[in-house]
């Protein structure tokens, strides 16, 4: 298939390869690292409501960038597949295992990667487990580990709430929630983090996780605790060992990756604008309405990997083959103008953005992530007096992989 131009309004518009590598805007690099939204709107301006695009080793995609087609894809699972065994390039051999894609978008034994009886068998699984763990303390842990982490700086008056609480918070409650030690835990957000970003490490920190899990999996089948990984491993479905490591890697690197760069968008919000923060020191304005504004404009995942055409077919105007790779474009769809005209109107009360995913896939443990964000920042602003930037606002900076948009830093000053 040979590419269009662009001008052409009339011509059909294929898959990503026919445009040519020179011609496709890749969602890595310096440029996708610093702006990643003026990137979507350029695509959105360029394509229309879906762009051909190319991830990490230059591999081809589709980005999904309007709201309706995101919500299309994620709601039709037939159409739109999970099961990365069909994807093309992967089945065709241009995507190595080595590829720093493969811990985002390969095939694994979870209910992610899986539709129909599969998915259901296995999601029941892991939605039983979160929903005991859930029932089990997770607002008392977050408040004792919001409190740890703040008496290790709260003397010094002065902090950095990305590297010393929101990098740290959600982690140190997963923990407690999935059965591991602190010690591995805290050895994890690092790896986690890798494996968003991407790049050379992203394997070696996805086999960190892996065998960090495993060993949490034989732990616990010697001796069972009240915990999500004894929750999968005694769970009726009858999940196998890697069933069950997979899992706890998916709740894992989602919750804390997502709920940890949640919390510091929030924190962010909050002490950026003089009238949030009094309205929530007062008890005038509720911390989830602040975290629902943020979930709009900064989704914790602003691209999420990724769907595959079961068939060919047609997706805002442009012809995807069938094994196409299919990302979502969360925050560009939280943004479209044809949903949201005018993105500085208030969003209080509309439950419907993109965030926690939608359709059969939508994210099981957003309860447990809001809760976390919830008693962080509570805890957070009543334990510092006086709590402000140290740093003008326009300096704080943000670096984005193709997968989300990471606050760099929140400096803070506090009376001590």
């Amino acid at each position: 298939m040979n590419a269009q131009p662009l001008n052409d309004p009339d011509a059909p518009r294929g898959c990503p390869v026919a445009h040519g590598s020179a011609e496709l805007t890749r969602l890595f690099g310096p440029e996708a690292s610093t702006d990643p939204y003026g990137i979507y709107e350029r695509l959105r301006k360029e394509h229309g409501s879906v762009a051909p695009v190319l991830l990490e080793g230059d591999v081809p995609a589709w980005l999904v960038l309007g709201y309706r087609d995101n919500r299309r894809v994620l709601d039709n699972p037939r159409q739109f597949s999970r099961d990365a065994r069909i994807w093309r390039d992967w089945r065709e051999g241009r995507v190595s295992e080595t590829s720093p894609l493969i811990p985002m978008v390969g095939w694994r034994p979870d209910c992610v990667s899986q539709d129909g009886e599969p998915h259901r068998r296995l999601r029941g699984a892991v939605t039983d487990g979160l929903l005991a763990a859930s029932s089990r303390g997770v607002r008392r842990h977050a408040t004792y580990f919001a409190n740890k982490q703040i008496d290790a700086f709260v003397d010094a008056g002065r902090a950095d709430l990305v590297a010393d609480y929101a990098e740290h918070l959600p982690m140190l409650v997963l923990t407690r929630i999935l059965g591991l030690p602190t010690a591995d835990g805290l050895r994890l957000v690092e790896s986690c983090a890798q494996v968003f970003k991407g790049g050379e490490g992203a394997l070696e920190h996805n086999e960190r996780i892996m065998q960090i899990l495993s060993e949490l999996a034989e732990r616990k089948r010697a001796e069972p605790g009240s915990d999500f990984a004894t929750a999968l491993l005694e769970h009726p479905a009858g999940l196998d060992h890697d069933e069950v490591v997979s899992h706890l890697r998916l709740v894992l690197i989602a919750a804390h990756t997502t709920t940890s760069n949640l919390l510091a968008r929030v924190l962010q919000l909050v002490l950026t604008d003089a009238a949030r923060l009094s309205g929530l020191v007062s008890g005038q304005l509720n911390i989830s309405s602040v975290v629902e504004e943020v979930m709009w404009d900064t989704p914790p995942l602003a691209v999420l990997p990724g769907r595959f055409a079961a068939a060919d077919l047609e997706l805002g105007g442009h012809h995807i083959q069938e094994g196409e790779l299919l990302i979502l474009g969360l925050a560009a769809g939280n943004l479209d103008p044809e949903v949201r005209p005018d993105a500085a109107v208030a969003v209080q009360g509309n439950q419907s953005h993109l965030a926690f995913s939608s359709g059969p896939h939508e994210c099981p443990g957003q309860n447990i992530g809001q809760s976390i964000i919830e008693i962080g920042v509570d805890v957070l602003l009543h334990r510092l007096p006086g709590l402000r930037l140290a740093v003008p606002s326009e300096e704080l900076s943000s670096t984005a992989s193709t997968w989300e948009s990471r606050l760099d830093s929140l400096p803070v000053e506090f009376v001590v």
